[in-house]
C-alpha cells in the first residue's frame, strides 16, 4: 500500500462526488423554474440510491469473480475487502481495496445521473428512482465489469476505456435515449418555446463538473504519479479546445457565441477525452477537444430531424462525445505515455485497437439501449413513466416534490 497514491484517490473519490451536484446545477440551470427542484432532486436522489445499491451489489458484480460477462457475488454486502487476498481479480493496486470501491462508486452514481437531462420535465419521480436503481445492478455494473474488470471480455479483447468513455457517456447516452422514445415529448416541443431560466446556474455547474473531472480522469490513474498528471493536463486542454470549437461553429452557423455554447462545449471536450485520458499525449487532447466541440454541436440537429425529445442534449454531449473520444482513441493511443495501453494508427500501430474500440462502442450501446428500453418498457407498464398533462403543466417541483424553488415561481 502507497499512502500518497491513496490520499490521492481518496481525494479523487471526493472530486467525483462532487460532479454529482454540479450535473444538478448544470441541468438545473437549462429547465424552466417550475422544473428546476424536479431536475436537483434527480441528481441528488442518485447520491443516495446508487451509493447504497453500489455497497449492497453493483461493486461485486462490477469487480468481483472471474467471469468474462458478468462479476460475482464475492463482495456484496461489504464482504472480503479487508486482509489478505483481498482484491479485484488481475487488477494490481496500491490502494486499499475499499479505496477503489469509494472511487469506482462514485462514477456508479453519476451516470445514471447523467440521463435526468434527457428526460426533464415529464418523468415521474418515483420512475426515475427504479429506474435508476434496476439500472445500476443490470446495465451499468455489467458494462464496467466488461471494460474495466481485468476479466471482462472487452478488457481481454483490448479495448481502452482509461475513465469511462463507454461505461460511462456511451452506456448513459444510450439509456437516455431508450427513455425518450418510451416516454415522448414534452408538452408544446418543439414548436413552444422553452428557454433555459437560469444560466448562471448552468454556468456554475459546468465550473463545478470541469473541476470534479480532474478527479473523474486523473483519478483513474490511482496513483500520484505522472500519468495522474498527463491524464489531468490533457483533460483541461480538451475542454479548453471542445469550448473554442463549439464556440466558433456556433458563432458561424446561429450567429452567436453563447454562454449556454461555451458550458455545454465544455462538458463535451470532458467527455470525449475521458476514454483517451491517460492514453494519449503532446497535442492529441487538443485536437479530440477541437473535434468534441464542432461535432457535438451538429450533433444537435440529430433529435429534430430524427423527431425525439432529448430535453438537454444528453444524446448530443454524452453518447456522440463518448463515442466520438472511444474511436478517437483508436487513431491517438500512444503507449508512450501509458506502457499498458496500446499504439493507435496514428502512432504506427495498425488498426487492430480502432477495430477493437469500434467493437466496444457497438457492444456497449446496443446493450445499453436495449435494456434501458426493457427496463423502462417494464415500469411504464406498471407504474408509469411519465406524469399526468396536468402534473407537466404545473411542473415538477409542485407536482413531485410539494415545493418551488422560488419564492415569485415563473415559467
Amino acid at each position: 500500500m502507497d499512502s500518497g497514491n491513496t490520499a490521492w484517490v481518496l481525494a479523487a473519490a471526493a472530486l467525483v462526488a462532487f460532479m454529482t451536484p454540479g450535473l444538478a446545477f448544470f441541468y438545473g440551470g437549462m429547465v424552466r423554474a417550475k422544473h428546476v427542484l424536479g431536475m436537483l432532486m434527480q441528481n441528488f436522489f442518485a447520491l443516495g440510491i446508487i451509493s447504497v445499491v453500489w455497497a449492497v451489489v453493483g461493486f461485486s458484480l462490477a469487480f468481483g469473480g472471474t467471469n468474462k460477462w458478468v462479476g460475482s457475488f464475492d463482495f456484496a454486502f461489504l464482504k472480503d475487502l479487508t486482509g489478505e487476498g483481498a482484491g479485484v481479480p488481475g487488477l494490481t493496486l496500491t490502494i486499499p481495496l475499499i479505496a477503489f470501491l469509494a472511487y469506482q462508486m462514485m462514477f456508479g452514481v453519476i451516470t445514471p445521473a447523467l440521463v435526468s437531462g434527457a428526460t426533464a420535465d415529464r418523468l415521474k419521480f418515483a420512475a426515475y428512482a427504479v429506474f435508476i436503481a434496476v439500472w445500476s445492478v443490470l446495465v451499468y455494473s455489467t458494462v464496467a465489469h466488461w471494460v474495466f474488470s481485468p476479466q471482462g471480455w472487452l478488457f481481454k479483447r483490448g479495448a481502452l476505456d482509461f475513465a469511462g468513455g463507454a461505461v460511462v457517456h456511451i452506456n448513459a447516452g444510450a439509456a437516455a435515449l431508450a427513455l425518450v422514445l418510451l416516454l415522448g415529448k414534452r408538452r408544446g416541443w418543439p414548436s413552444e418555446a422553452m428557454p433555459p431560466h437560469s444560466l448562471p446556474l448552468t454556468l456554475l455547474g459546468t465550473g463545478i463538473l470541469w473541476f470534479g473531472w480532474f478527479g473523474f480522469n486523473a483519478g483513474s490513474a490511482l496513483a500520484a504519479d505522472g500519468l495522474a498528471a498527463q491524464a489531468f493536463l490533457n483533460t483541461h486542454l480538451a475542454a479548453a479546445a471542445a469550448m473554442l470549437g463549439w464556440l466558433a461553429i456556433e458563432k458561424l452557423m446561429a450567429g452567436h457565441a453563447t454562454t449556454l455554447g461555451a458550458a455545454s462545449g465544455a462538458v463535451a471536450g470532458l467527455v470525449a477525452i475521458t476514454p483517451c485520458a491517460g492514453f494519449v499525449g503532446g497535442m492529441a487532447p487538443i485536437y479530440i477537444g477541437l473535434a468534441a466541440g464542432v461535432v457535438c454541436y451538429l450533433a444537435l440537429k440529430i433529435k429534430f430531424w430524427v423527431g425525439f425529445d432529448d430535453s438537454l442534449d444528453v444524446v448530443a454531449v454524452h453518447l456522440v462525445g463518448g463515442l466520438l473520444g472511444s474511436i478517437l482513441l483508436g487513431l491517438f493511443a500512444d503507449a508512450g505515455v501509458n506502457a499498458a495501453g496500446r499504439d493507435g494508427v496514428f502512432l504506427g500501430g495498425g488498426w487492430d485497437l480502432f477495430g477493437d474500440q469500434v467493437v466496444a462502442c457497438v457492444a456497449v450501446l446496443v446493450f445499453s439501449f436495449g435494456a434501458s428500453w426493457i427496463i423502462g418498457k417494464v415500469i411504464d407498464l406498471t407504474i408509469g413513466l411519465r406524469v399526468t398533462d396536468e402534473d407537466e403543466v404545473i411542473g415538477l417541483d409542485q407536482s413531485q416534490h410539494a415545493e418551488n424553488a422560488y419564492n415569485r415561481l415563473e415559467v
